[in-house]
């Protein structure tokens, strides 16, 4: 069963603005080591690249229902890819506490996302499935 659903537009000129401005600073804030990682290695896309992952860490905020509130940070919500080359989310602290409270008892969480950019923007969905044990 569906138990949330979450989608964000971000522009990537304001992710480029906040790069150029911020730098390192707006990079630790909001993005894990692996996303750091790898938006490095794509210097002519950093922008694109972090701009995805912002949207996907927006989107998640609001399939949960909480936004940025509650214990839930930018930087609990990694965007990671699955074996299979797929984006998935990895959850830490309280973005992972909240997903855990939301799943009913017998089921467990799966995150399905879905990234795409076409300059200037960037967007995500997110879809949290419950799925029985």
């Amino acid at each position: 069963m569906i138990i949330g659903m979450g989608s964000d537009l971000c522009n990537i000129e304001r992710i480029a603005s906040s790069l150029a401005r911020y730098g390192e600073r707006f990079e630790n804030r909001v993005f894990t080591e692996t996303e750091i990682a790898k938006a490095r290695r794509r210097p002519f896309t950093i922008a694109g690249t972090y701009a995805k992952r912002f949207a996907a860490k927006e989107a998640f905020s609001k399939a949960v229902g909480t936004g940025f509130k509650r214990g839930v940070f930018m930087k609990d919500i990694g965007v990671v890819n699955a074996p299979s080359g797929a984006p998935t989310l990895a959850l830490t602290g309280g973005a992972a506490l909240r997903l855990e409270e939301m799943i009913p008892k017998g089921h467990e969480a799966r995150i399905h996302l879905t990234l795409t950019d076409d300059h200037p923007w960037a967007q995500a969905f997110v879809i949290i499935e419950a799925i029985p044990l």
